[in-house]
């Protein structure tokens, strides 16, 4: 194709614009992910979550910024499909085999869907993100430090822990490397071909940092297997020491979660180091993985990339998801495929009081907080379109009639102007109907431990309602309702006050004054539908959830700066098949 002489300068002009400004949001991304070594050394906790926060809100800024100074430079003809063709030809070939450019033109993308209010896909005007594993050829460029197996284990950790050294020393570096070594030594020997076998240590050279850890993210290559290998470092008051070598790919699954907040780390290849990742956690999606490593729109576009072929390649139909039925939301899901969607209602159901705008500010909050590893990663999705023909009879009158001002019909098409997309969970309250009596026993423990968790990152869920909690493949409960999510420190935490006389104990409704913040966890109580058994175990266990006193105290804490790291492993490090228990605190 041949871009025409008269439109070279605004062509050229634009493309441009868009990708200096991609570098800028791109070095503004790293140099706020490379603070986070700084943070761990100086144990600067607080610091870590206001990064979080940064970095999140970086990319959208970015965009908007480029689109202002396009709709400048084009004029009237920012809207013309023609010269955004013409763009999109131009600024494609000039990144031809370029490493990561796959980041590059998802901004681009962003760029035009902004300008143009794009429904679905327009590959006239955006790039079509090719196939994962189009990519591959460009993961060679990834940087890793390997280390052969030449006898000694211990040789190998001691150099491991000198390449990833600190301002702040190793408390017991001897000490590290012992421990490191035997729980190396007998994983090999249980589950690979022993020490006979072990051929290579590889880690990628960027360290990747999550709230208070630091982890060296590497695989252990043998004659016959690939297995991961995570180091986690702690930097406490004797200096930094390693807290826990994980090697199940159970237990590295769940350090990176989709429940958890995104890692800080800036590998040369973003790309490279998913497929890196991809290689030791081979069920974990794609999108996910972009998504942990901060890449959030990358994630979304891998994420709707990778649905809609598997959409194009099979028949089942869009169904209600497993479930009460939400007061807020409406709920759906495609059976063959393990995604959720939500959509806003048009009103919400009795005895919900909140507005549109509430609902879309708490998904935002919990976009931006420590998710602690309880808390689903939820993306935003606009304008996306579907087969009207793939939706149950019973499910698309209910979204035509109740999300009106979100849902519509255009020829064969289902638009849907906006909706939230995550991960399937199976709720907790159908979860205690069918499991076992000890797994039920493991899933109220761990209700009570999500509430505990949260509590100790700010979170307080609002809505205690098992249904509001689901158990993921890990048997770990995580919680998904936001609509009524508020921060810890906004609320208070009040005693039920006593009855003044027998009047007022024989009212239906609450004769003492609540203000707009006003929360009473002797109420809780109601929330606990479950068995007599599991009821008192709960109690037992988390009776103090149930408290004014303790919910005041966690308020305080988080007022005066105090910060309570949920950490997403054991100690020690234990097989998969024994990773029942809560996720612990430091």
């Amino acid at each position: 194709m041949n871009t025409p002489a008269p439109d070279r300068g605004i062509v050229a002009e634009s493309a441009k614009a868009i990708y200096e400004e991609f570098l800028r949001y791109n070095d503004a991304f790293s140099r706020t992910t490379n603070r986070a070594r700084r943070r761990f050394e100086q144990r600067d906790w607080q610091g870590h979550q206001k990064d979080i926060v940064e970095r999140v809100e970086l990319y959208e800024k970015s965009v908007q910024r480029v689109v202002s100074s396009l709709r400048k430079l084009q004029g009237e003809r920012v809207t013309d499909h023609a010269l955004w063709n013409e763009i999109r030809w131009y600024f494609g070939e000039r990144l031809d085999k370029v490493p990561d450019a796959g980041f590059i033109k998802t901004y681009f993308n962003s760029t035009t869907r902004r300008i143009f209010r794009t429904v679905g896909i327009d590959p006239e005007v955006e790039f079509v993100s090719p196939p994962f594993e189009d990519e591959l050829e460009l993961v060679q460029s990834l940087n890793l430090r390997r280390y052969p197996y030449w006898g000694s284990l211990d040789n190998i950790f001691t150099q491991v822990l000198d390449d990833f050294s600190f301002k702040v020393s190793y408390a017991d570096l001897e000490g590290d490397i012992k421990v490191m070594a035997d729980e190396v030594q007998q994983f090999i020997r249980m589950n690979l071909d022993g020490l006979d076998g072990l051929i290579r240590f590889e880690f990628i050279s960027s360290v990747f940092y999550q709230s208070a850890r630091a982890y060296l993210i590497g695989r252990v290559i043998s004659q016959n297997n690939i297995s991961p290998i995570v180091i986690a470092l702690k930097n406490t008051d004797e200096g930094i020491c390693v807290d826990a070598v994980m090697m199940y790919e159970d237990e590295v699954s769940i350090v990176f979660s989709y429940t958890r907040s995104y890692y800080f780390a800036d590998p040369n290849s973003v790309v490279a180091a998913v497929h890196f990742l991809h290689t030791i956690l081979p069920r974990k999606p794609i999108d996910e993985l972009y998504t942990v490593l901060g890449r959030l729109r990358q994630g979304k576009t891998e994420r709707y990339r990778i649905f809609n072929n598997h959409l194009l390649n099979t028949q089942d139909k869009f169904v209600h998801a497993a479930g009460d039925k939400g007061l807020v939301m409406i709920v759906f899901t495609l059976p063959s495929y393990d995604l959720v969607f939500k959509i806003i209602r048009d009103k919400f159901g009795y005895p919900k009081t909140i507005k549109r705008q509430d609902v879309l500010d708490k998904y935002r909050l919990v976009s931006k907080h420590d998710r602690a590893g309880r808390l689903i990663d939820t993306q935003e999705f606009r304008k996306l379109e579907f087969p009207l023909d793939r939706f149950a009879p019973e499910l698309l009158d209910e979204l035509l009639n109740e999300a009106s001002e979100t849902v519509v019909i255009e020829g064969d098409k289902l638009i849907i102007n906006h909706v939230y997309i995550e991960r399937r969970v199976r709720p907790l309250n159908l979860y205690l109907r069918e499991a076992h009596h000890a797994a039920a026993e493991r899933a109220i423990l761990d209700y009570g431990q999500t509430i505990r968790d949260l509590a100790n990152t700010d979170i307080f869920p609002g809505d205690l309602l098992l249904k509001n909690f689901g158990v993921t493949r890990h048997e770990r409960v995580v919680f998904y309702d936001y609509d009524e999510v508020a921060l810890v420190t906004e609320c208070n935490f009040r005693e039920i006050p006593e009855a003044r006389d027998d009047d007022d104990m024989m009212r239906s409704e609450i004769w003492y004054h609540v203000n707009e913040h006003d929360i009473f966890p002797e109420e809780f109580i109601k929330f606990l539908a479950m068995n007599a058994e599991l009821r008192a175990l709960f109690m037992e266990v988390h009776g103090d959830l149930l408290t004014a006193n303790f919910w005041r105290e966690m308020k305080e804490k988080h007022k005066q700066g105090e910060v309570s790291l949920v950490i997403p492993y054991h100690r020690p490090t234990i097989p998969s098949k024994q990773l029942k228990k809560s996720v612990g605190l430091d």
